[in-house]
């Protein structure tokens, strides 16, 4: 074989292997921004849920606050000698807080499963 034939295998050789380094390139950078892609939207979910948490954990702060206003109305305003959970006002209190516990335990496991 003559060295210019040679040349031209030589060069159709690299030309081959660089086009098939250009189509693995590619095929990297494809799969690369797929999981780019899904890692931010896993990250723009968690950061949803945990909003979503703070919120429902501010509710249950209200809920509280009014809970203790209640039990002070009936003790010191109007004198009972006793307020149970079974009292009208403090009931339907205690069913929201339990019901916003509820939600964020659920919203917590939630955002568990999102975990990497």
């Amino acid at each position: 074989m003559r060295f210019g034939d040679k040349m031209k295998e030589l060069a159709s050789k690299a030309g081959e292997k660089a086009q098939d380094w250009g189509e693995k390139g590619i095929q990297a950078s494809k799969e690369l921004v797929s999981k780019a892609g899904a890692k931010a939207q896993n990250l723009g979910e968690r950061g949803v849920l945990i909003m979503e948490i703070k919120q429902l954990e501010g509710q249950v702060q209200k809920l509280v606050c009014q809970l203790g206003s209640a039990v002070y109305q009936a003790l010191v305003e109007r004198r009972d000698r006793s307020i149970g959970p079974d009292a009208p006002e403090i009931k339907e209190i205690l069913r929201e807080l339990a019901s916003l516990r509820e939600s964020i335990e659920k919203k917590t496991a939630e955002l568990e499963d999102r975990k990497e």
